[in-house]
Formats: C-alpha cells, structure tokens, sequence
C-alpha cells in the first residue's frame, strides 16, 4: 500500500507517464496506477518508459478525461498535471473524477487557472508557456 494508504491511482491525461511511474513506485508492487490518455503516440511512449525503470504495476488506456474507462468508484487517487485546463467542458471532467473516486477518494490536481484574459502577445510567447 501507498505511503498514504493509496492502493489504486488513476493518472488523467498521463501523456508520458512520468507522473504515472512515480505513482507506480509508490503505492508498490500491492498498488495499481492506470494512466489514461486520448493518443497512442503517449501511450505507447508512457508504456516505454515504465518498462525502461521496470516499472510493472502501471497500465496506461485509451480515454478521454470526461469519459474514463473505468468503472464506478474504483480508484483511491485520481491525479492531473495539465490537463483539465485543457478540456472544454470541466464539469464532465469533475464528474467523472467524482464517479471514479472511491468514497473519501482524493484529488491531486495540477493545472493552469487564469482569473482574466490573457493577451495575444503572451499566447503568442511560447516561452512563457514552456518554461
């Protein structure tokens, strides 16, 4: 188990699994991680990494965040770093997170909120988006 009692983790958006491989090593060999992504480019990548740090409790699946291919209440962590912001429509997204959780499930979520317009020369500025 976990160091804080986790013992299924969902990864939503998981792209290359870096976060999902984190994950893995800590819930242990007893724990499970899914990393759900929408591109088989990512999956495929997110898979090649696990196996490059012998990572075996991972699977990484086809979905999209506001429909998750598992079933109801049957992940203890969901985690997202950078996707929801993403998606159009955040209230499917949250319901589904909602639907998936186990009861007193958590959430651990990373993204970008803005509170007003961004201007184009800022959008414009790959810079300021990739750091």
């Amino acid at each position: 188990m976990g160091r804080d009692g986790a013992r299924h983790v969902l990864d939503v958006g998981s792209g290359a699994g870096f976060d999902s491989v984190l994950a893995a090593r800590m819930v242990g060999p007893m724990g499970r991680v899914i990393g759900v992504d929408m591109t088989a480019e990512m999956r495929a990548k997110a898979s090649a990494n696990a196996g490059l740090v012998g990572v075996e409790n991972v699977e990484f699946l086809d979905g999209l965040a506001e429909e998750l291919p598992l079933s109801d209440e049957s992940t203890d962590v969901v985690i997202s770093n950078g996707v929801i912001n993403l998606v159009p429509d955040k209230l499917a997204v949250y319901r589904e997170l909602d639907r998936v959780l186990k009861p007193g499930g958590r959430l651990q979520i990373a993204d970008v909120v803005v509170q007003r317009a961004v201007p184009e020369s800022a959008k414009a500025d790959v810079y300021l988006w990739t750091g």
